[in-house]
Parts: structure tokens; C-alpha cells; sequence
């Protein structure tokens, strides 16, 4: 099994670095205002996928609180601690 991971990933690997070879001209991105960025196409793509990603778990995050608040509700009250023992008298405080 471990072999198929590893034939898996070194296909991913070759597919992605043929991918970023056969694409890398340099492409413009307009910005607002007149404003324009040259890079290389691969990067682009990298770039835009990166930022979706950001996105789609920053989209994700009050899903997940809610979650994992009901779940926190949904738990049983704790068990009943043992409790500290009380401090020595014959000490002074802070020792």
C-alpha cells in the first residue's frame, strides 16, 4: 500500500512540474486603475488557487465554532474532581 502512495505522489509530483513547464510565458493581470502585473503563468495559477483556498477555510471557521460549541455542550458534566489539599497552617503564605 505504502508503494501506491508513493507512485501516487510521484505522478501528482510530474503531472504538477510538467504543468508549470508547458505554462510558463509570462502573462499580464490588469488591476483596477491602470495598475498591471507580468508573471509567469504557473504562478498566477498558484497564486489564485492559494487564495481560494484561503477563502473556502476563512468561509469555513463559524461553521466550525458552531460546531464544536454544540459539541461542547453536548458533553456530560466532569466527574467530581478530588479536591486540593488545603494549605499547611503552620507555613507562612507565599512559601
Amino acid at each position: 500500500m505504502r508503494i501506491l502512495v508513493w507512485l501516487f505522489r510521484a505522478f501528482l509530483f510530474l503531472t504538477l512540474f510538467a504543468f508549470a513547464l508547458n505554462n510558463s510565458q509570462e502573462v499580464v493581470v490588469h488591476w483596477f486603475f491602470g495598475q498591471a502585473w507580468r508573471a509567469p503563468l504557473v504562478i498566477v495559477v498558484l497564486l489564485v488557487f492559494a487564495v481560494g483556498c484561503a477563502f473556502g477555510v476563512l468561509a469555513m471557521v463559524p461553521a466550525w465554532w458552531r460546531h464544536k460549541r454544540a459539541a461542547a455542550r453536548s458533553l456530560p458534566p466532569p466527574a467530581d474532581l478530588p479536591t486540593p489539599p488545603s494549605p499547611d497552617p503552620k507555613l507562612p503564605d507565599g512559601i
